[in-house]
């Protein structure tokens, strides 16, 4: 099996089991208690997978000192509280971490 192949096939079972639960599962098979814990999920799985992008190096070491990501995701942290708005806290954090990398 070539590799293009292979990452067709795999694409099409992941895409295959992740429908298949949105597919079986209906909207009337939630009650109000299980839509309220289940509206936790996105806060709960955002920081698992912020706080390695941020806070871990290549290796895999905790990194505190010169590290741009910190002070771009305090900036954007800032800018998202005060703005409430998702396009300028990309933006800003963005732009941040940019010139905190090619200009300082």
């Amino acid at each position: 099996m070539s590799d293009w192949a292979l990452i067709i096939y795999c694409g099409i079972i992941t895409y295959l089991t992740r429908f298949s639960m949105i597919a079986i599962l209906k909207k009337e098979m939630f009650n109000d208690r299980l839509r309220e814990v289940l509206s936790y999920v996105p806060s709960a799985i955002f920081p698992a997978i912020i706080f390695p992008a941020i806070f871990l190096d290549d290796l895999g070491q905790f990194q505190l000192e010169d590290n741009p990501k910190i002070l771009a995701a305090a900036i954007a942290m800032i800018i998202g509280i005060l703005s409430r708005n998702i396009i300028a806290t990309i933006f800003f954090g963005l732009a941040s971490y940019w010139f905190l990398i090619f200009i300082v």
